[in-house]
């Protein structure tokens, strides 16, 4: 009843803190801050703290990634050096095994015409040796026959006698 003659009290004329309902709104609004408002920055803060620690995590990610691109950028630098070096040597034997082969070649070539001019002057002594055998023989040809005709004449003439005595007489000679 107090409660009843309270409330018809206070309607009466006076209005009280207690019975405006905007009051009890907020002091609900506060109660309701105050009790979900921990539960509710805990979560908040716990979002947050996920949401730092994944933009830590992405940072962290991100300077492994930049070291390892360094590394592979070294890496490749080192690399294509060497490569560069390799390819200088590779063409420097290049080179060089040209120079050998042109020598080598220069060489065959001179070699070669040595061996092609040798046998032109075998084939020119050999044509020489055998013009004068064809000159001897046909020299030795024309005195035969020469020769058999002056026999014929002059054995014919009676002659023979006396070639034979005198080829004779000069063999002592001609042996000794």
């Amino acid at each position: 009843m107090i409660g009843t003659a309270w409330a018809a009290g206070a309607g009466a004329g006076q209005e009280s803190l207690f019975s405006d309902p905007a009051f009890w709104v907020a002091v609900a609004f506060l109660l309701f801050f105050a009790l979900a408002g921990k539960v509710l920055w805990k979560k908040i803060t716990e979002m947050l703290d996920k949401r730092t620690a994944g933009i830590a995590k992405a940072l962290a990610d991100a300077d492994q990634l930049r070291a390892d691109a360094l590394k592979a950028k070294t890496e490749a630098d080192r690399t294509l050096a060497q490569a560069a070096t390799e390819a200088g040597a590779i063409v420097q034997q290049a080179r060089e095994e040209a120079a050998r082969m042109q020598a080598r070649a220069a060489a065959n070539l001179e070699t070669a015409v040595a061996l092609r001019e040798q046998q032109a002057l075998d084939r020119i002594a050999q044509s020489e040796a055998q013009a004068t055998k064809q000159v001897r023989d046909t020299a030795v040809d024309v005195a035969l026959a020469a020769t058999r005709a002056l026999l014929r004449e002059q054995v014919g003439s009676g002659r023979t006698q006396a070639l034979v005595d005198e080829a004779i007489a000069e063999l002592p000679k001609r042996l000794h």
